[in-house]
């Protein structure tokens, strides 16, 4: 059975810090705060066409620092939603966003009494010096720490990172996939960095003093964090900002592309492809492959197909149920 979010998104509310790439307004393309009501009405109206088309969805809370919103609002969202869980099958359990800095054993055992099965942290870096530089307020062991106590709690965990912020560097975003790995948690978000206006970062790049990584270095970095983390049975299950026609209007920079998975995944199946060949006589060849892997295989626009002729294979991308690639 398919599984889905249906997301509430919270503006800025309770985050004690607005960090240097944030302009939530924009991210977000919500500024109105939901009430309890708006909960309800949209997991009402959702879950007739989730059943139908038989899929499970989490209530989702992104878009903020759920726990560092006032209490009392909390509890009104939490309480809606749960109600809305009990009502619906459809709706498998609740999940949320939040600061490493805003979790504790209190929140965890209060998230856990109405229903939250899995939550976020956006740690964003495990490096102390990029932290610091944009503003984040929380230090590399606030993430550990938060992690720590969310997996005791029997709560799902959830790690956020970014590529490209302020001082960050290659090296830094595979340390921070490292230190991901070593706090096991279930899922990770990759969110290289957009640069938007109305933020110290893109004061910064308007200045000169910043630049985040190029889309080619970007999709290079992520391909070798998505190996990393799938090797270590950890789902990733977003790469890039969603699309959004807000974010095209405000970025001023960094990396923002509609279908970044895909294209991350193409660049590994490229880069699997120009090992093998490495091996054989330049010519022409036939290269089989999943029908669902085919667009990949042959790249967008057929750049990976161009990239290979570039090196002297010439090839033709073929269907083949169940093959990853196999050369003829």
């Amino acid at each position: 059975m398919k599984q889905t979010n249906i997301s509430i998104f919270i503006p800025h509310i309770g985050c004690p810090h607005k960090c240097s790439f944030c302009d939530q307004r924009t991210i977000s393309g919500t500024q109105k705060p939901p009430r309890a009501e708006d909960v309800t009405a949209l997991l009402d109206e959702q879950a007739p066409h989730l059943s139908e088309r038989g899929i499970t969805a989490e209530i989702a809370f992104f878009g903020g620092s759920f726990t560092a919103i006032p209490r009392d609002y909390m509890l009104e969202l939490l309480k809606a939603a749960k109600s809305a869980a009990e009502r619906y099958s459809c709706y498998t359990g609740i999940r949320c966003s939040t600061r490493p800095d805003c979790i504790d054993e209190q929140t965890l055992a209060l998230l856990k009494e109405y229903g939250m099965t899995a939550i976020e942290l956006g740690a964003q870096s495990m490096s102390d010096e990029v932290l610091a530089a944009n503003e984040r307020g929380h230090t590399a062991d606030d993430v550990r720490k938060a992690a720590r106590l969310i997996k005791e709690s029997g709560i799902e965990l959830g790690l956020q990172m970014m590529t490209g912020l302020y001082k960050d560097t290659p090296e830094r975003c595979l340390y921070t996939a490292d230190e991901f790995i070593g706090l096991s948690p279930a899922t990770v978000r990759v969110y290289p960095t957009v640069i938007l206006k109305n933020t110290r970062l893109g004061e910064l790049f308007e200045r000169g003093e910043y630049k985040s990584f190029s889309f080619e270095e970007t999709i290079d970095l992520c391909a070798e964090l998505l190996r990393k983390f799938t090797r270590n049975n950890i789902r990733v299950i977003r790469m890039g900002l969603h699309a959004s026609a807000d974010v095209e209007r405000d970025m001023l920079g960094g990396v923002y592309h509609p279908a970044l998975r895909e294209t991350v995944e193409s660049r590994i199946i490229l880069n699997d492809l120009k090992e093998r060949f490495s091996a054989l006589e330049k010519g022409n060849y036939r290269v089989y492959t999943d029908p669902k892997n085919i667009s990949k295989v042959k790249g967008q626009k057929k750049c990976n197909v161009k990239a290979l002729s570039e090196f002297g294979y010439n090839i033709d991308v073929l269907p083949l149920d169940g093959e990853y690639l196999l050369i003829k």
